[in-house]
């Protein structure tokens, strides 16, 4: 009989935060042996205390050379992980707008280049290389994102990441969940316990090993609190389970599935004067928000070749978002009513999401003379359907209740399409020099059907019969040229489109008309930049951008008989700026003891985004685009000896208009005005006792400084959404 026996050597000269791994050698029992080395593939290391790398040109069968990116190390962050605080672990990327509004952690809104955070949509978000998104062609919103305990890294890419990853202006988000690959043993057990502020509590706990030909992880998360703001109760619980069967050391079949239940109170906005003289106040306490979201995925690995590698993944979304309020004006009380001697009416509004996609990508290496070239290429299938219950008439009750009285008056299926194929490649011109070309193919669909309200005799009034196909090809190149070994400037041009949205097609037939030539917002990315690292102890991304944002789709009023409101695109935006970082280690710089350690690190941009003078709106032609500041600028420093580790950070974020009419003084209900600056000071403390052992504790907006970063004109509006004022957590954790 003959036996394949396999080993595994690990290639430790490599750059922190990666590791190349070399892939089996097989060796034949058989009276002729055979040694067969595979190609090195590139996972995560645990060599480094910084929580911020660089992606490498190549990483499974996706190509990052001569992209804007960043990696971020989750283990490494210095900040409070748990309520997934993203001005703390995203806080070196340069750029990166955030909505802090959500005293929980759960609803995510982050955004770059003068883009909107409402809950990530210019992003395109992922999960483990597939998508989240309730639906990333035609409702694009974030409204899952993973406990970040549970992630092992994020990846960043901008730019030209369209190619690879589609409808997105802003770039890529991928969270990379712990799948317990670094474990050797048949069980092992992890837990994270913490507690905290306005009756925080968190618990995680995960159990994961090897056998044979089988590896797996699973984990549940648990966390409730009373949020810093009155009515802010919330709780989230998830659970997730991996497993994968080697059939051979080459071919691997991953099954995955993640559910996740959360519930939040919404309390409500404020108008200026109330966020003012009592952030922390809330006057709405009947509003509730219901998610529940499952990702089944299955993922297959096959490493053809030395040259070559193979990846498919299956997967689903299948998701409810529910919300019931009551969203009047917050110069409306929700008091009882004085006839009824009951509250009035909510409002509930239901969602559906079942959508299916399948992507498949292949990267190979080849010669040209003497030069190594990677090719990449993938096809994309998907299919979404969201199925929209709106407007229903909720009950007189408290507590979460979205049962209604009568019909829903907005009852609509929007259905999305979607067929892909993209390819790139990496030329090596010269040993120093790459250049990267690459195209997608798209193909685009998108239907909407249902009842969009009724008539006063109670005749339903049918959406007008709206469906949009089309394809279109993107290109983009990019370049990348090695001063040194480890430096390198980069730069790349790329096309991008974001899709007609499932709000633009679902206009009311008596007061809005759909433009029939309404087309899909597209424009491209441009990048410049000189990154690299100096030995162990410095490391930099300096570049400049410019983002070109054609055909954006707005409603502007016609003067006809009778006069209505036209859905079209309204014209372009554009912006352009700095993004820039730097870490620099002054104690390996200047000395050779490892007993300490100093970390120090800024991170700057600059964004200038204005409305085209094309507008078809004239109270927004040349004027600053909204939810843009002009100046982000983070910075750190963290100071450790042997085992403790003490972080200090700072948030700042200028001035940004909360609408494109750029409105400097509020409306009185706080929908509509300026959003000051404002800077925020973070403490974190780690302890790591033993590798087994760890204790962390921190106090989040340290000088209790009062500020909001959003104002919303519906829910979870509207009014001012204050940020969280001083909070502090503490969180201990082991393994077995």
């Amino acid at each position: 009989m003959r036996r394949g026996i396999l080993t595994l050597a690990i290639l430790t000269a490599i750059t922190d935060g990666y590791t190349q791994v070399q892939q089996p050698v097989f060796h034949d029992d058989s009276t002729k042996p055979i040694h067969k080395y595979l190609p090195d593939i590139t996972v995560v290391g645990r060599n480094s205390k910084s929580d911020y790398q660089q992606m490498p040109e190549v990483v499974g069968t996706s190509i990052y050379a001569g992209k804007k990116n960043a990696l971020i190390v989750l283990d490494n962050v210095q900040g409070n992980v748990v309520n997934n605080t993203m001005r703390q672990v995203l806080a070196k990327v340069p750029g990166i707008h955030i909505w802090e509004s959500d005293p929980s952690g759960i609803q995510v809104g982050i955004a770059a280049r003068g883009l909107s955070p409402n809950r990530s949509w210019e992003f395109n978000i992922r999960q483990n290389g597939y998508d989240i998104a309730a639906d990333p062609f035609g409702y694009p919103e974030a409204y899952y994102n993973p406990q970040l305990q549970a992630v092992q890294r994020i990846e960043v890419v901008r730019g030209q990441g369209a190619l690879q990853y589609g409808p997105q202006f802003g770039g890529l988000v991928n969270y990379i969940l712990r799948n317990g690959s670094e474990i050797n043993k048949e069980i092992a057990f992890e837990s994270q316990q913490t507690v905290g502020s306005n009756a925080l509590f968190n618990s995680y706990n995960a159990i994961g090993g090897k056998k044979g030909r089988w590896h797996y992880y699973s984990f549940f998360d648990h966390r409730n609190g009373d949020g810093w703001r009155s009515n802010s109760r919330y709780f989230t619980n998830s659970a997730y389970g991996t497993a994968t069967y080697y059939f051979s050391p080459a071919i691997s079949l991953t099954a995955e599935l993640m559910r996740s239940h959360i519930r939040s109170q919404q309390p409500g906005g404020l108008t200026d004067q109330q966020a003012a003289s009592a952030p922390d106040q809330s006057l709405r306490s009947r509003n509730w928000f219901d998610i529940t979201w499952t990702t089944p995925a299955l993922i297959f690995n096959w490493q053809i070749n030395e040259h070559t590698r193979w990846n498919t993944k299956l997967f689903a979304t299948i998701g409810n978002r529910n919300s019931v309020g009551y969203l009047q004006s917050i110069l409306v009380p929700d008091s009882i009513n004085p006839a009824t001697l009951q509250y009035n009416n909510r409002v509930v509004n239901l969602d559906q999401y079942r959508n299916t996609g399948l992507e498949s990508r292949i990267i190979t290496t080849y010669t040209i003379g003497k030069a190594e070239q990677t090719l990449s290429g993938g096809i994309r299938l998907y299919t979404g359907v969201t199925k929209r219950e709106a407007d229903g008439k909720g009950t007189t009750g408290t507590d979460y209740d979205v049962d209604i009285i009568g019909n829903f008056p907005r009852d609509i299926a929007f259905r999305s399409y979607n067929a892909a194929v993209f390819i790139e490649n990496i030329f090596r011109l010269t040993p120093k020099w790459l250049l990267i070309p690459g195209v997608r193919y798209e193909w685009l669909k998108g239907t909407a059907a249902g009842i969009n309200g009724y008539t006063t005799s109670g005749t339903a009034i049918l959406l007008q019969n709206i469906a949009r196909s089309r394809s279109f090809l993107l290109a983009g190149i990019g370049t990348e040229y090695h001063i040194t070994s480890s430096t390198e400037i980069y730069g790349n041009i790329t096309q991008a489109y974001r899709p007609i949205q499932f709000a633009n097609l679902q206009a009311p037939p008596s007061t809005d008309i759909v433009d029939q030539d309404l087309k899909d917002s597209k424009g491209y990315n441009i990048d410049l930049g000189y990154r690299g690292k100096i030995r162990n102890y410095l490391q930099f991304d300096i570049s400049i951008y410019y983002l070109k944002y054609n055909n954006r789709i707005g409603t502007v009023t016609v003067n006809a008989t009778p006069a209505y409101r036209l859905i079209t695109n309204v014209g372009s935006s554009n912006s352009r700026g700095i993004e820039s970082y730097i870490e620099f280690n002054p104690w390996r710089a200047f000395s050779k003891s490892t007993k300490a350690d100093i970390i120090l690190f800024a991170s700057y941009s600059y964004t200038k985004a204005r409305y085209g003078t094309d507008h078809k709106d004239a109270a927004t032609r040349g004027k600053k685009v909204e939810n843009a500041p002009e100046h982000i600028f983070r910075s750190g420093i963290s100071a450790g000896y042997k085992k403790v580790l003490l972080t200090t950070q700072i948030s700042y974020v200028g001035e940004t208009f909360s609408d494109a009419n750029n409105t400097k003084q509020p409306l009185a209900n706080g929908n509509t005005g300026l959003i000051p600056s404002y800077m925020v000071t973070d403490v974190t403390l780690t302890c790591k006792f033993t590798k087994a052992l760890n204790l962390k504790a921190g106090i989040n907006n340290l000088f209790n400084k009062a500020y909001f970063t959003r104002r919303a004109g519906g829910y979870p509006g509207p009014g001012v959404l204050p940020a969280d004022g001083r909070t502090f957590f503490l969180s201990a954790g082991f393994s077995l």
